[in-house]
């Protein structure tokens, strides 16, 4: 079979949620099918193509993410019919590129990667010549992830403005989302909340969950660390407005309350720290790294494993990385949603501020004892993981989908 992948951001190096999940894809039908790439390159892309996609790859394609000023962007999310996220990466020279590779090759199957690609997807769908399948691969319902957001911050006066920018996202992703799963052969979720919801905009079309998954080998479990005052570990990309809100709402809300009982430091690992997020900064014992070469050395310090997530959707890599990694997680509803984690068995849950900061104080006075639930919970989430979320046990999935449509 001959595969056309068209991905947001270059797949490698893999570090963060749309990277990952893209390297592993395109790791997977490189093994069983003459793959190319076609792929936006960030502003920091400087190396290009890297040695491992020319490997993976028969052809690689790319195009420079355009500029859209700030005021461009704030018209656009007023006046402009499509959503922000199909305005991002939209190019004229990069469409054009894409129509000289589709005239030039002749696949039997298109995989666009996030809404952000779906401009290029529909000029797949649009092609003189008869067009392949083109299956979308959704990392969230976007849809569902700006209503969350609406909603949560009508709640607070003092985000009615960014209530207001989300609500218009909103509706217009619901039009948006709607009219791309229609047109396409097959949408593939990242969770089942995630496939409903897109079903439910496309009754009719083929739909599979293809959960995030992690590479066993690499995340291994160490022994539990010795730091003192214990460390709170979070990872993620941290201008990713779901990854921001939960630690605001982490540090503002939660973090005191475990500070009254006991001294604890709270890290923060991940790239392009959000300005938002200089407010914890100041506060005694916390460290915001920025980018860090490797994520999994900054799990192996975590005490506890922070996912106090609010809002977003899919699957998310952080949760999965540290249950591969046997530390013990303390997480919100909504971030294990689509994880069928048991409360108690694999993790604690907890989605209010109080409950959350005493499942973190609870586990803080077991390791404090000898650690016993900790390394109970920890063993257990590593089991689960690797049982349902390595990438070996997943990703046939997506290979059966393929053979449905075609």
């Amino acid at each position: 079979m001959k595969l056309l992948l068209l991905t947001p951001q270059s797949p490698f190096p893999p570090r963060q949620g749309t990277t990952l999940r893209n390297y592993y894809l395109l790791r997977h039908f490189a093994a069983s099918c003459e793959l190319h790439l076609f792929s936006c390159l960030s502003p920091h892309d400087n190396h290009w193509p890297a040695p491992e996609l020319s490997r993976l790859c028969a052809r690689v394609e790319a195009f420079r993410q355009p500029h859209r000023p700030l005021k461009r962007r704030l018209r656009d999310s007023l006046l402009a019919s499509r959503p922000d996220m199909a305005l991002r990466l939209a190019h004229k020279k990069a469409h054009a590129k894409l129509q000289q590779i589709l005239a030039e090759e002749n696949y039997d199957l298109v995989q666009i990667e996030g809404i952000e690609m779906a401009p290029y997807g529909f000029q797949v769908l649009q092609s003189p010549a008869p067009a392949p399948p083109v299956v979308f691969d959704n990392h969230n319902a976007e849809f569902l992830l700006q209503k969350r957001a609406a909603l949560m911050d009508a709640r607070n006066p003092n985000r009615w403005h960014a209530a207001g920018y989300s609500f218009l996202q909103w509706q217009k992703l619901v039009r948006y989302e709607r009219a791309f799963c229609r047109a396409v052969a097959g949408i593939v979720a990242v969770s089942e909340p995630d496939r409903q919801a897109l079903a439910s905009l496309a009754p009719n079309q083929p739909t599979v969950n293809v959960p995030n998954g992690v590479e066993i080998s690499r995340y291994l479990p160490q022994p539990p660390p010795s730091e003192d005052p214990p460390t709170l570990v979070f990872t993620g990309k941290m201008d990713y407005r779901p990854n921001v809100d939960a630690m605001i709402w982490f540090g503002k809300e939660v973090l005191p309350r475990v500070r009254r009982a006991t001294a604890a430091r709270l890290l923060i690992a991940g790239m392009a720290p959000h300005p938002a997020l200089d407010k914890l900064r100041v506060l005694p014992d916390v460290e915001i790294t920025g980018a860090v070469d490797d994520i999994v050395p900054y799990i192996h310090r975590a005490a506890i494993y922070l996912a106090p997530m609010r809002v977003g959707g899919g699957t998310r890599f952080k949760v999965l990385e540290a249950m591969a990694c046997a530390r013990p997680v303390v997480s919100t509803s909504l971030g294990v949603e689509g994880i069928p984690v048991r409360n108690g068995e694999h993790l604690l849950i907890a989605d209010q501020p109080h409950d959350f900061a005493e499942a973190v104080l609870s586990l803080l006075r077991d390791q404090a004892a000898g650690g016993q639930r900790s390394r109970a919970l920890g063993k257990a989430a590593r089991a689960f993981v690797e049982q349902n979320f390595s990438w070996d046990a997943i990703l046939p999935r997506l290979d059966a989908f393929h053979a449905q449509l075609l």
